[in-house]
């Protein structure tokens, strides 16, 4: 990885930012360039971070032969023609999730994939926790023995009050599903990652709490807090939703449940799950990232803390620091985009991370979950 790689980030809001600097961690790629839905919003993220190259046309950028990669942070309508165009032109995709709004997109992007030869990504960094691989290496391991029972949820509570508004509130740029389509995408991906096991069918039922919500005049960034006054806000309708609870059947045999929330109060950024086998279970809790809870039938629990040097070998290499030195949330985009980029240098790298075809997969689980919803019983996922 001595060649230097230039990149370009299209979206400016939270993940915009998290992406330029995690790319940054990695040692021979530039952010060179940003574009933004106005000129001044490019502009004034380029000045806050340092960028050279600001532009409200993300096809210019696209035009840039020097430029490798793009990152596709953008509102998710925009997911799709945005990475479909940058990788006609060429360049390695790294995308934001769920990676498009309809199972005929996501299908078009594998496609496109396929045929252009581009390295693309999906970007469930979630899985890059050093503690959360030493559960993928202790399930392939055997230690766990026959998986039986997951179960879980993903709790947030920045969307709790009817003043609370983002742009993913909205169908037209988010899609149908909000937390289940923002969070609920991470769980089952978290699950049959860890697993190697597919969900096989779901029985799904939502829920939008508040039918309206006071839309802000003027834009605020996804998580800040709300300080604006009544007279700042318009009153909208509201058809995405706000939790979600799964029954799942995992593979042949395993069965689980989880729930998604982004109204649950206290509940920051809980993304929580247990795992259970015939010889042990598993527990790890997002909040408290370098904790994995073991679980004995006959011998005393376990509370394993996060260092390199006592995870398996296959879980040690996502641990850059030592035992100790937490590794958080921001440190798994290092580790996603690390080794993204080890692709886009060497082509002959192995992957070592979610691609389009497993983003393809998660769009159809997330339409089964709709599906489900809208029936109210079960769906077989194919």
């Amino acid at each position: 990885m001595t060649r230097r790689i230039k990149t370009a980030v299209i979206g400016t809001g939270f993940m915009g930012r998290v992406h330029t600097e995690a790319i940054r961690r990695v040692g021979n790629v530039d952010v060179v360039a940003v574009a933004a839905h106005t000129l001044d919003e490019a502009k004034t993220f380029a000045q806050s971070v340092g960028i050279e190259t600001a532009t409200a046309d993300y096809k210019s950028l696209l035009k840039d032969k020097s430029i490798d990669a793009v990152h596709v942070c953008t509102p998710n309508f925009l997911h799709y023609p945005v990475s479909k165009e940058a990788m006609e032109a060429g360049k390695a995709v790294l995308c934001e999730k769920p990676m498009t709004m309809t199972v005929g997109e996501a299908r078009d992007l594998v496609d496109t994939a396929d045929r252009t030869g581009v390295p693309n990504c999906v970007n469930h960094n979630l899985r890059f926790y050093p503690v959360v691989q030493q559960i993928r290496a202790m399930i392939e391991a055997g230690e766990l023995g026959e998986v039986l029972i997951v179960q879980g949820t993903y709790s947030q509570d920045w969307l709790l009050y009817d003043t609370d508004y983002n742009w993913r509130v909205e169908s037209k740029a988010n899609g149908a599903l909000r937390a289940m389509g923002d969070i609920g995408s991470h769980w089952m991906d978290m699950i049959t990652h860890l697993t190697a096991q597919p969900i096989t069918a779901v029985c799904a039922d939502l829920q939008t709490f508040h039918k309206t919500r006071k839309r802000p005049k003027v834009a605020v960034q996804t998580f800040a807090g709300k300080l604006l006054k009544p007279e700042d806000y318009e009153e909208v309708p509201i058809d995405t939703d706000d939790f979600g609870s799964v029954l799942v059947r995992l593979g042949d045999r395993a069965r689980g449940c989880f729930t998604v929330s982004q109204m649950s109060a206290g509940r920051k950024n809980r993304f929580s799950f247990e795992i259970f086998g015939t010889k042990c279970g598993v527990g790890w809790d997002q909040e408290r990232p370098d904790e994995l809870w073991i679980g004995h039938r006959n011998t005393p629990n376990q509370v394993l803390l996060k260092d390199p040097s006592l995870l398996l070998p296959k879980a040690a290499g996502f641990a850059d620091l030592p035992g100790g030195h937490s590794e958080g949330y921001d440190d798994t985009h290092k580790q996603i985009c690390k080794r993204f980029y080890a692709k886009v240098a060497d082509p002959s790298a192995t992957i070592d991370y979610p691609t389009f075809a497993e983003g393809l997969e998660g769009m159809v689980r997330l339409e089964k979950v709709l599906e489900s919803h809208r029936k109210q019983g079960w769906v077989t996922v194919a």
